[in-house]
């Protein structure tokens, strides 16, 4: 997220002012992207042809899947190279095709499990990012800690993809969720922390707060998969 020398001639009012302004964005377009996969989501899963084309394909599922790594990639190793035209295009791409893939839960999932585990989710999600806008301690070796626990995670989601444990299964669902509950805390207070540095252009705030929202949406859909796991109920 490029940020550039704090505005020192700032009185507290304006700081306050540009970090509402920033924030304001950064969960806008996160609502947005939010919305954008939900829907996608719930009509793709409506259409039996859709379901054939993207859940009977393999390749074409994973293909799907290595797109949005690739397009997270993209966007926040480009962020500074593109505008924030096409990083918002970006964005809301990566959004469509997760909604794509996230078809498969309605499958699998009742829909009234998953509208009271997104609730559930959008109240934990509240909770610790108002933690971590207001609280006053430093939370940065937590998110180190968290992030270095994600790649373990990740770590053994892969080995237990082969090795089918239960109980592993479990451990990985409910540090995941411990995980994400941390990151989200974590990075709103690192989104206020570049706002309160300043901006040196519209520009540049646009493209971080796309860039912002990319951090918090992919901190609420993990936290939501993982609740998921533990309050979904099946078909």
């Amino acid at each position: 997220m490029e940020n550039n020398t704090t505005n020192y001639n700032q009185n507290p009012i304006e700081i306050s002012q540009s970090i509402s302004v920033y924030l304001t964005k950064v969960y806008n377009w996160m609502a947005v992207a939010l919305l954008v996969t939900g829907l996608v989501a719930y009509f793709t899963a409506g259409s039996e042809i859709m379901i054939q084309t993207i859940v009977g394909n393999r390749i074409l599922f994973f293909g799907l899947i290595i797109g949005e790594i690739f397009l997270v990639g993209y966007i926040s190793k480009r962020i500074h190279k593109i505008s924030s035209y096409n990083a918002t295009l970006l964005f809301l791409l990566y959004a469509v095709l997760n909604g794509l893939t996230f078809a498969v839960i309605f499958l699998v999932y009742t829909s009234e499990s998953i509208s009271s585990t997104f609730l559930i989710t959008a109240g934990t999600f509240g909770a610790m990012s108002a933690y971590g806008y207001f609280t006053k301690q430093d939370l940065t070796k937590i998110g180190n800690l968290a992030f270095m626990a994600l790649i373990g995670i990740i770590i053994a989601s892969i080995v237990n993809f082969f090795m089918q444990s239960a109980m592993m299964h479990w451990i990985i669902t409910y540090l995941g969720v411990a995980i994400f509950v941390a990151l989200t805390a974590y990075d709103t207070q690192k989104l206020k922390a570049i706002a309160q540095q300043g901006f040196s252009n519209e520009e540049n705030m646009e493209k971080s707060a796309i860039l912002g929202a990319l951090t918090l949406y992919l901190d609420f859909i993990n936290l939501f998969l993982f609740l998921l796991r533990i309050f979904g109920s099946r078909k």
